[in-house]
């Protein structure tokens, strides 16, 4: 087998009860509660080393450096995904599925923020984060989508959340600096306010209320994204060749005269599969 030293250090069995002394877990564990502090900008080895009580330097007789720690902190709070009971999903449709694991992540990120800002093409995933991606993966898996279409989908859907979460991110970063809050520092744009009535979409919008109950940037988005995956499943569906079968039984279809082609060998089992796609 292939041995590749970071991928090595992070896929190996890691120590996850306290233990007397220095161990990896315990800096992996210390780092994490620096970057939630802190953000990833705060995270320095240093740091860890402080709250650890030990040397710099000893530090670096476990982990080769900051970029190899925040891979394994980054595998480390996906395990809190893999420690949870997970719900069946027998009966559940894939749409269901789909938005509970998004969720998932997205809880993920409000209690560690800073994940949304490991960027970059080059980072290793680990066990834990594998198994989420994995899992993810398997609600689309056979909804008719190609395999490449599967893929996208989920990377679509990470962006969204990473995105999001950045905005998060962002808005405690400022006010940390600042020691102002958002709302308290958008509350003091008098001079701003005073201009854009010059704007006549803009200030329409403001006066039918537009901005006194805005939405949830995070639930509009899963909903209108979930809408197109939808949409989408439902066109592979609506074209996918009719000599493959009934997509509800499986039965051999002649092919239509004229017109749309057909997906059920019956008026029965498309209506199973609308109640089926009602009830999922």
């Amino acid at each position: 087998m292939t041995t590749d030293p970071e991928v090595e250090l992070l896929w190996r069995e890691q120590d996850r009860e306290p233990r007397p002394g220095l161990s990896l877990g315990r800096i992996v564990r210390a780092a994490i509660e620096v970057a939630d502090a802190e953000g990833l900008e705060g995270l320095s080895m240093r740091k860890v080393a402080d709250r650890l009580g030990f040397t710099t330097m000893s530090l670096y007789r476990h982990v080769p450096g900051r970029d190899q720690l925040v891979d394994l902190m980054v595998d480390e709070v996906h395990a809190e995904r893999a420690s949870a009971p997970e719900e069946p999903a027998g009966g559940r449709g894939w749409r269901v599925r789909l938005e509970a694991a998004v969720r998932e992540g997205w809880r993920l990120r409000l209690r560690h923020p800073w994940l949304a800002e490991v960027r970059g093409t080059r980072h290793l995933p680990g066990p834990n984060a594998i198994a989420y991606y994995d899992h993810l993966l398997s609600t689309l898996v056979d909804t008719g989508l190609a395999p490449s279409e599967v893929i996208a989908v989920v990377g679509m859907l990470g962006r969204f959340v990473d995105a999001e979460a950045l905005t998060l991110v962002e808005t405690r970063r400022e006010e940390r600096r600042s020691g102002v809050s958002e709302q308290e520092w958008w509350g003091g744009r008098d001079a701003l306010y005073e201009r854009l009535d010059r704007f006549p979409t803009l200030s329409r919008l403001w006066a039918e209320g537009g901005w006194d109950h805005p939405e949830d940037s995070f639930e509009f988005g899963l909903r209108r994204q979930l809408d197109g995956v939808e949409a989408l499943i439902r066109e592979r569906d609506e074209s996918r060749d009719e000599r493959a079968g009934c997509l509800e039984c499986g039965t051999p279809l002649e092919p239509a005269p004229s017109g749309r082609p057909r997906v059920y060998c019956s008026r029965a089992c498309q209506q199973r599969a609308y109640r089926k796609r009602r009830s999922g």
